[in-house]
C-alpha cells in the first residue's frame, strides 16, 4: 500500500469535494494511505454542506495517515481562515493552492510520500496570490530542480506529451525548434520507461496539414520536425518521422505506438478528452518524484452545488499507486 499526499486545489473549485468524495469509494483505501495538504476548515464546510459520511483528522506529517475508511486526514498549510465562496476567484484560495502545492512538493522532495496527487485549481486565483506560474507542471517542476519537464497525459492506451503548454499558439510556435523536439522525444522516451514500458515505439506528430505534404503545406515539418526524428533514431530511440495529425491519435489509440510528442496544447488534448475524460490523468515528464493530476479543472460553473464527479480523482490516486513503485526505482532508464 502506497502512501500518497493529495492537495486541496482550489478551495472555491471543485477540488475539495472531489477529494473528499473519493475518500468514499472502497477501492481507495485497498491500494493508498492518504495525507491531505489543505485546510480543515474548508473540508469541514463542504462535508456539512453536502451531508458527506466523513470525519477529519488533522495530522502534522504523512506518516500519521492511515487507510481507516471515511476519514480524511489533513496536514495543514495555511494559517488562519481561508476566505473562499464556491464559484469565485479568490486570494485566499489562491493561496491555500499555493501552499499546499508547495506543502507536497517538499514532502515528495523530502521522501515523505511516495507520489503527489494534485486537485485543481484555478490559474486567476493562483495570480490574484502572488504566482505567476504558468501552472502546476510549471510550479512543481520548478521546484523539483528545473530542467527539461513536461506534461504527460495517460488516457488508456493514449500517452502523449506535450512540447508546448499554456500559451497562444503563436508563441507556441515560436518554440518549436529541432532542439526542442529532440529534447522532448527524448524526455517522453525516458518517461515511457519509468512508467514501465522497456522499449517505447514513439510518434511524433506533424505539424502542418499532412505533416507538410513534402512541403507543399509549410516547410516547418521538412527543417524543424524531421531533423529531429533522425537525431533521436541516431541517439538509440524507436521514433518515426512526422506523422499526420489528424490520424496519428486513432493509430495511437490502437496500441500502434506507446506514446506521441504532441506540439501544442489542443493538438494533445482534444483526443484524450473526447475518449477518457473521466479517467484521463497527467504526470509531469522530467520530474524526480511522481506527481499525477486530475485532467479536469477547477470547475467554477459546478463547484459548491454537488456535482462533481470524483471518478477522474480516484483514477488519479489509483494510478500513482500503481505507478509509484515503478517512477521510484533507481536503475528504470
Amino acid at each position: 500500500m502506497q502512501l500518497l499526499g493529495l492537495t486541496i486545489g482550489d478551495a472555491a473549485g471543485v477540488g475539495p469535494e472531489v477529494v473528499l468524495k473519493a475518500h468514499l469509494d472502497p477501492r481507495v483505501p485497498e491500494v493508498a494511505r492518504l495525507a491531505v495538504f489543505g485546510s480543515r476548515q474548508v473540508f469541514e464546510y463542504y462535508i456539512k454542506k453536502y451531508s458527506l459520511p466523513l470525519q477529519v483528522t488533522t495530522i502534522r506529517k504523512p506518516s500519521e495517515a492511515s487507510a481507516a475508511a471515511k476519514r480524511v486526514h489533513v496536514i495543514e498549510t495555511l494559517e488562519g481562515i481561508v476566505d473562499f465562496a464556491p464559484g469565485r476567484v479568490g486570494r485566499d484560495a489562491g493561496k491555500l493552492a499555493h501552499a499546499s502545492l508547495l506543502a507536497g512538493a517538499r514532502a515528495a522532495a523530502a521522501g515523505e510520500i511516495e507520489a503527489l496527487v494534485t486537485a485543481p485549481t484555478n490559474k486567476t486565483s493562483l495570480r490574484a496570490a502572488g504566482c505567476d506560474a504558468e501552472g502546476q507542471t510549471e510550479l512543481l517542476g520548478e521546484f523539483w530542480g528545473g530542467g527539461i519537464y513536461g506534461m504527460l497525459v495517460v488516457a488508456g492506451a493514449l500517452r502523449i506529451l506535450l512540447l508546448t503548454r499554456h500559451m497562444s499558439l503563436r508563441e507556441a510556435l515560436s518554440r518549436i525548434t529541432t532542439a526542442s523536439t529532440l529534447d522532448h522525444l527524448k524526455l517522453l522516451n525516458e518517461s515511457l520507461i519509468k512508467l514501465g514500458i522497456e522499449a517505447p515505439r514513439i510518434a511524433l506528430a506533424g505539424l502542418n496539414p499532412h505533416a507538410g505534404e513534402g512541403g507543399l503545406f509549410g516547410r516547418e515539418d521538412l527543417e524543424l520536425l524531421y531533423p529531429a526524428a533522425s537525431a533521436a533514431r541516431a541517439a538509440g530511440l524507436n521514433v518515426c518521422d512526422p506523422l499526420p495529425a489528424d490520424s496519428l491519435f486513432g493509430r495511437a489509440f490502437r496500441g500502434e505506438f506507446d506514446g506521441v510528442l504532441a506540439l501544442y496544447h489542443d493538438q494533445g488534448l482534444i483526443a484524450p478528452k473526447i475518449v477518457a475524460h473521466n479517467t484521463a490523468v497527467t504526470v509531469i515528464a522530467g520530474a524526480p518524484h511522481l506527481r499525477v493530476s486530475v485532467i479536469h479543472g477547477a470547475g467554477f460553473d459546478r463547484a459548491g452545488q454537488n456535482r462533481a464527479d470524483a471518478t477522474n480523482m480516484i483514477e488519479a490516486i489509483r494510478r500513482a499507486a500503481e505507478w509509484a513503485p515503478l517512477w521510484n526505482r533507481k536503475s528504470n532508464i
